[in-house]
């Protein structure tokens, strides 16, 4: 009998595993709301921007630096028609071209400047938070004056040193990119450390020590994993940030030539001169860009940041649950389990 158990026992199906949901979607069934809302509302446009930003030139009727088709010249600031939808610049670009383009432009400069930044500010935290000493001290110093320092006008100083006069397409992005990156380094920096600073301490980093685990081990398999669970967070609300930096170093000058790539930027310092003789369709398309897409991203960052926060979670699904209002509701959180709640 015991043999005919074991035997069915090696022969059983193994248990079927839980399917994990799609991130994005486990954060939207999390969400409840207005919560969901905003959510909703924020992935929908990013995921247009995207969407648009990759298919630029199928979406695109014409080139950002195109002038003229086989019927002629567009002529310059002329209204919106059938041949130029969103009508023309003063230069005689396609506005429409240039918005779907100016797209492409942001999406290439926010993945380059977070990804950089992040990298960056995340070694350099992890560094000096786990070796601590005057490394730490003269690190800390350096990264609070760069974090005082104004965003936008650190981001023109960069501009022009990485540069050098270059105003090709890559030279460009990666000018504009790198002034960026420079400007978002100390925040990772300061989020990474601290939580570096309280993670080195912790019993499991200390056994590992003990078993013989080298710093590098220790570092990046212990410490790095349990300390950058915000950063998707500030990588979302960086986004933002970055669109924002990059459209006022182009309105300022700074940015990419016209005839390079498409600037969302640059066109709405153009078009100043329009809004006053009446001119609206130059200043109105690219602005509205702008700001929709620096609404989704932000929108999704601040959704991402309440999902994140236990005591804002737990306070609305209890409210939820309940049929109150969020404010009724107390919600204690208490990271030792072992201690009771009075």
């Amino acid at each position: 009998m015991s043999h005919d158990t074991s035997t069915d026992a090696l022969t059983a199906p193994p248990p079927a595993r839980r399917k994990r949901a799609f991130p994005l979607l486990a954060m939207v069934k999390r969400s409840t709301g207005w919560q969901r809302v905003m959510l909703v509302a924020g992935l929908t446009i990013v995921t247009l921007f995207i969407l648009t930003a990759v298919f630029a030139s199928v979406i695109a009727p014409y080139g950002f630096a195109q002038t003229g088709d086989e019927a002629g010249p567009f002529g310059t600031q002329q209204p919106p028609s059938g041949r130029n939808w969103l009508g023309t610049t003063v230069s005689g670009f396609d506005v429409a071209s240039r918005v779907v383009w100016g797209t492409q432009t942001a999406l290439m400069v926010i993945i380059i400047a977070v990804i950089a930044s992040a990298i960056a500010g995340v070694m350099i935290g992890l560094i000096s938070g786990y070796i601590g000493g005057w490394l730490d001290r003269i690190i800390v110093v350096v990264a609070d004056a760069i974090y005082a320092f104004p965003s936008l006008l650190l981001a023109i100083v960069m501009s022009i040193v990485i540069s050098g006069g270059q105003s090709s397409l890559w030279g460009g992005v990666l000018a504009a990119a790198l002034s960026i990156t420079v400007v978002f380094i100390p925040q990772y920096f300061r989020v990474v450390r601290s939580e570096v600073v309280r993670v080195k301490n912790e019993p499991f980093v200390e056994a590992a020590k003990v078993v013989g685990a080298s710093h590098w081990r220790v570092m990046f398999k212990h410490i790095l994993r349990n300390s950058i669970r915000t950063l998707p967070v500030i990588i979302t609300l960086n986004a933002s940030e970055a669109i924002l930096t990059l459209a006022g170093l182009g309105f300022l000058g700074f940015g990419i030539e016209p005839t390079k790539a498409a600037e969302l930027g640059y066109d709405l310092n153009r078009s100043v001169a329009d809004v006053t003789s009446g001119i609206w369709w130059t200043s109105i398309f690219p602005g509205v860009a702008i700001v929709l897409i620096v609404l989704g991203v932000t929108l999704v960052g601040e959704s991402l940041n309440d999902l994140a926060d236990p005591r804002l979670r737990g306070r609305q699904a209890a409210a939820v649950s309940g049929g109150g209002q969020a404010g009724d509701v107390v919600v204690e959180t208490n990271d030792n389990p072992d201690e009771d709640l009075s």
